[in-house]
């Protein structure tokens, strides 16, 4: 018998506020569940706007606690609800003046398994994170789940092919990558990176972005969300480029182990010849 996972992701816009937004996923995951779905990821920092547009202080008032701020415990009581699995990336407070773009996995029964820290912080007009968020320190975890090894990288992350590896070596299935991308700046690479990390890894990737234009700049997040398996290929159509959306799709974690088996790019690593990537 086949072992497919019917995974899911949301794409949304932005409500205005927290409380909404967060009620607006929960409706999204509650269909999910009716749906099938036993996994679901929402964008990044789903509960807020992309405030990063702008260089403010009054933007840390999004930040939270993870695992036990308001968000991740009420994430806590939907994965108890629904059966599913869920992967929560909010703006995390962890001491004064310690911030990080963070997503926490919660399990199908509510527990929390842990959570990532985005490594890769950019700089640049429109995406003005390093004054936000300190570099991530967790390491590339792979979390246990009821769905199989879940593991996340986040938005910027993606142009970096040594996250993608150390989660496939460390053992993961799936990938969730919550992000926040602009029409303008690399759409291109949007169809480009993650099918590729997903065929050089040999696992499967949830490529998430939001949609629509918020109050705080001109980025225009086009959506067009997808899940891509280990050979490169779409499952099932992408999202819209301009709507909200909720993703449902079967995975066949099947191929994870064909793929690997046929193409074996993990028996003909070379890391004795890989010493000066790891240079200054």
């Amino acid at each position: 018998m086949a072992n497919v996972v019917r995974a899911a992701l949301v794409q949304a816009t932005w409500t205005g506020d927290t409380e909404s937004m967060v009620a607006k996923h929960e409706e999204h995951a509650r269909e999910a569940a009716r749906r099938g779905a036993r996994v679901i990821g929402f964008q990044e920092v789903f509960n807020a706007p992309y405030f990063c547009q702008v260089q403010e202080p009054e933007h840390y008032r999004w930040a939270e606690p993870v695992p036990d701020g308001p968000t991740v415990r009420r994430m806590r009581e939907l994965a108890r609800e629904t059966g599913m699995v869920i992967v929560v990336p909010v703006f995390e407070v962890e001491q004064s003046g310690f911030y990080y773009n963070t997503a926490a996995v919660i399990d199908a029964d509510g527990s929390y398994l842990g959570k990532y820290r985005k490594h890769h912080i950019p700089q640049v007009k429109g995406f003005w994170e390093k004054y936000y968020f300190k570099p991530g320190n967790l390491g590339w975890p792979v979390f246990d789940t009821a769905v199989g090894r879940v593991g996340v990288y986040i938005c910027y992350d993606r142009h970096f092919p040594e996250g993608w590896r150390q989660l496939g070596l460390n053992g993961a299935q799936l990938v969730y990558n919550p992000s926040a991308t602009h029409r303008g700046l690399s759409a291109y690479l949007w169809q480009l990176e993650q099918p590729a990390a997903a065929v050089a890894n040999e696992y499967f990737v949830a490529a998430i972005n939001r949609v629509g234009q918020e109050e705080y700049g001109d980025n225009d997040f086009y959506g067009t969300s997808y899940f891509v398996d280990p050979r490169g290929r779409l499952v099932g159509d992408p999202a819209s480029d301009r709507s909200e959306e909720l993703l449902v799709r079967d995975l066949d974690f099947d191929v994870i182990e064909e793929v690997r088996q046929q193409w074996a790019f993990y028996r003909d690593r070379r890391p004795d010849a890989y010493e000066g990537l790891v240079r200054p």
